[in-house]
This record gives structure tokens, sequence and C-alpha cells, in this order.
């Protein structure tokens, strides 16, 4: 704990400092301790856990407008602009950050990531802004008001979580509230990484084109995930929290210790 009774949050994202649910979950950590912003000064998305060797650090209203990604960003923090933080939160991200294969993509996860390998509780908290594979989605969630689902959500474990004993467990938390047009979430539920994938190539001359099915899918309600997956929570209404640990499994397996022997 921080030298006053009132913890210290370290604040990231990627979606830049300036970011509508980058402040809305700024003031709303606010209420509960210190925030030390030290997030990227422009759009990091999807660059998962890239890290630079040099960073430029700039003062900010907020902390810190560091020219890197959000590695960077947690590991600069971490280890000089904010070393004595209770806790690492990243987000709020501008849409979701759902199934397994996202978590070594995203940025917001890929700072919790980082954030557990120093030893220190991280929750990385997004918001899902329905508008399918298209460019629909850019549309909404203009203005901090919109984040406030998944910004209470953020508060709530932030304030509670570690007291709790769950970072006894966890690493880290991935938390993906869900979209409201007035009424709020249906609850919260613990829930594991979904295993759907649906990435698309399509070929257009000299170009591919990537898509993201999955999207659409949430879009019309239309996925497979069972229950106690994070995207099925989402898509019916509940906050979704996934409790995680940061070194990858390992497995051994017969097969393999087989071959090694007989290397």
């Amino acid at each position: 704990m921080s030298t006053s009774d009132a913890p210290r949050f370290l604040l990231t994202n990627d979606d830049g400092i300036d970011s509508p649910g980058f402040r809305a979950l700024y003031d709303a950590l606010s209420e509960l301790g210190e925030v030390v912003a030290v997030a990227p000064a422009d759009d990091q998305s999807a660059v998962g856990r890239t890290l630079s060797r040099r960073v430029e650090v700039r003062e900010h209203e907020l902390g810190y407008a560091i020219a890197g990604t959000p590695a960077d960003c947690a590991v600069a923090g971490l280890e000089s602009l904010c070393p004595d933080a209770d806790m690492v939160v990243a987000g709020c991200n501008k849409g979701a950050n759902i199934g397994a294969y996202v978590l070594g993509r995203s940025g917001t996860v890929s700072a919790a990531v980082e954030a557990a390998f120093f030893g220190v509780p991280a929750i990385a908290v997004s918001l899902y802004v329905p508008g399918g594979s298209g460019d629909a989605w850019r549309e909404k969630a203009s203005d901090p008001a919109d984040y406030r689902t998944a910004v209470d959500a953020a508060a709530y474990l932030a304030d509670n979580a570690e007291a709790a004993g769950v970072f006894d467990e966890a690493d880290y938390l991935n938390v993906n509230a869900p979209w409201s047009d007035g009424d709020g979430p249906t609850g919260m539920e613990v829930t594991r990484p979904s295993t759907l994938y649906d990435m698309t190539a399509e070929r257009d001359g000299d170009h591919v084109d990537l898509v993201d099915r999955t999207w659409d899918r949430m879009l019309t309600g239309d996925i497979p995930d069972p229950v106690g997956t994070d995207r099925r929570a989402v898509v019916e209404g509940r906050v979704s929290v996934s409790p995680l640990t940061a070194p990858h499994t390992v497995r051994h397996h017969d097969a393999l210790d087989g071959l090694a022997d007989d290397y």
C-alpha cells in the first residue's frame, strides 16, 4: 500500500490518454484514491505487448503521456514514474477484449499482463460497443458517460478485489462490460475466455482483407459460446470478469517427453 491509507492507481490504456473511456475511468478511480496516468500519447490499439527501448515522456494534466505502447507505459510507470503503485488499471477500452485469441493482441490486456510480471495486481477493463465488423461502432462511445457500465464494474473491483483475496489466485482480471442504452447490466459473472475464432481473409487484387466475423455474430446473438464464457456473458448483458494468470500454461505430454528422451 502507498504511504497514505488511500490506494495509488497507475492508470494506462491503449486508446490514448485523451480518449473518453480513459477520462471516465480516471474520474471514477479518483474517488477511491490517487490516480497517476501513464498512458500512450496516441492510439496504440492491438499492439499486444510490443515494447520499445526508449520512449519520450511528457507531462500531462492527468500524469504522463508516453510516446509508446501500453506495455511501455506499464514498465515505465512501475519502474520509474509511479513505482509505488498499489494497482495497475488499464482502460477503459472502446470495444470488448473477449476471447482467448484476443488476449495476446490487446494493448489494454497486455498492460495488465506486464504489471503482473512486476507482482502488481492489475485490472484490464473494456466496454463492448456493438456495430459488427464494420465501422459503425466508431460513432458510438464518444462521451465519458457512455462508459458507465464498464467504469462502475472496474471501480467496484478495484475497491474490493484485493482485500477479498482475489489476487491471491489471479494475476490480473480481464473485465468486459455490455453496451447499455439505458438499463444497466444484469449482474457480474466470473468467466473463462471463449475459444471461438472466426477470422476470415479474402484477397482483393494486391490486398488481403482480414475480418473478424465474431463481431457480426455478437451483433445478431448468433454465437456458439457456452455458458461460463466471457462472450456469452456480455452478449446476454452481464459484466464478464475473467481471473487470469500471466505465464503461459505448461502441459507435459507423453508424446513430447518421448521425443525429448530419444533425441
